[in-house]
């Protein structure tokens, strides 16, 4: 099989209905599946993935697992040479699916490739890859943001290019990099699982590619419209991040700057 494709849930009913529309009219030519993995939702998108999509593997849980518990469920439960995590909040464009694994057949080095991120008008959303969250990374994300000059990456920018991080909403990963590394680190809720995967890939000498010539529309946050209190799990991400990354001075700056980023930080996914 080539593709495994895993989605983790909460509460977007609609917008996984319709993300698992796009998936399924996109992805002709491709031997794949779908795992929806459902985190205790309250709004019927458990019914709904059963009348709809008879096809689709899903997994229901019984609480919310957070999102690298969940995602790593489904990825033990399915067979792919590769996985696609999407979040439901996404709908692939022009053959994206095809797109993906061709690049990553083309390029064996490649444990990671991330799309372009678009907003529904097209113009390229924030956050499609970074750097690794280092204090000189963050003092200079934190004084762009004060001194309001924008972003530090371009995220409109057209060249395949190797990356520190991908994020998550939209995230191919090959099975045999997966094996060398481990799977997501499950002491993440919801933020950092991605930036410590693509981490941990690197340190095992696999690449982590950016390709903007694959597009996928990226709604972005609707789980945290439905849940405030989860935008401490950002915050909460990061400190776990550098406990497990970053020396013990390092982790102890972060705790003294960490009011002042939370100021000037507003958490996406």
């Amino acid at each position: 099989m080539d593709l495994s494709i895993v989605v983790v849930n909460w509460n977007t009913r609609d917008l996984l209905i319709q993300c698992l529309t796009s998936v399924v009219q996109g992805t002709e030519g491709v031997d794949y599946e779908i795992v929806v993995v459902d985190n205790a939702s309250t709004d019927g998108s458990v019914h709904a993935v059963q009348e709809g999509f008879p096809q689709v593997k899903l997994i229901v849980n019984r609480s919310n697992l957070g999102f690298a518990k969940a995602a790593n469920q489904a990825i033990i439960e399915s067979w792919g040479r590769y996985v696609l995590l999407l979040n439901p909040d996404t709908r692939p464009l022009n053959n994206a699916i095809g797109k993906m694994i061709r690049f990553m057949d083309d390029h064996p080095g490649a444990g990671a490739m991330g799309p372009r991120l678009v907003l529904p008008d097209g113009r390229p959303q924030p956050y499609s890859f970074g750097c690794d969250p280092t204090l000189g990374y963050l003092l200079r994300r934190g004084l762009n943001l004060l001194l309001r000059k924008g972003y530090l990456h371009d995220w409109g920018s057209d060249k395949v290019r190797e990356v520190d991080w991908l994020s998550g909403a939209s995230l191919v990963l090959r099975r045999r990099a997966l094996e060398e590394t481990g799977l997501l680190d499950e002491n993440f809720f919801l933020y950092f699982e991605d930036n410590d995967l693509c981490l941990r890939l690197r340190q095992k000498w696999w690449k982590v590619y950016f390709n903007p010539t694959v597009q996928v529309v990226h709604l972005g946050g609707e789980s945290l419209v439905k849940n405030e209190p989860a935008r401490a799990e950002y915050y909460y991400g990061l400190l776990y991040f550098y406990s497990k990354h970053y020396s013990k001075l390092k982790m102890a700056i972060l705790i003294l700057l960490l009011p002042l980023y939370r100021w000037l930080v507003r958490p996406r996914r």
